[in-house]
């Protein structure tokens, strides 16, 4: 089977680190860009970053850079995204998701698999 699954969500104060990771299971995310998506409640959902599948390319939407970091290990078929400081706006839903095309982008038609999601809330 052929799956994404997300995992490290949880709550944590204001200014405090989370990393996420997301587990491929079924094929090699290596061929793959892996780009992190959220949702807040009542809103669209938001691309965050992406690396592509060579690993020497990131990108972030601005509200997240600097604090935000998205690496991957292909030996263990994961990647991750290091949240450094968390803020209240940056509470949602995360999710990862896999383009076989190897290039990062924002749009979210482009890429095959996605995760279930995990949940991240940063309240004090």
């Amino acid at each position: 089977q052929l799956q994404l699954v997300e995992s490290g969500g949880g709550s944590v104060q204001p200014g405090g680190p989370l990393t996420l990771s997301c587990e491929a299971s079924g094929f090699f995310l290596r061929f793959y860009a892996v780009g992190w998506f959220r949702q807040a409640p009542g809103k669209e959902r938001e691309g965050v970053g992406c690396i592509t599948n060579d690993g020497n390319s990131n990108i972030y939407v601005d509200s997240v850079k600097g604090r935000f970091t998205i690496s991957r290990d292909d030996a263990k078929n994961t990647a991750y995204l290091r949240m450094n400081v968390l803020n209240p706006e940056d509470t949602a839903a995360y999710f990862c998701a896999a383009n076989e095309r190897g290039y990062c982008s924002s749009d979210a038609s482009l890429y095959n698999f996605w995760g279930p999601g995990t949940q991240v809330t940063a309240s004090s």
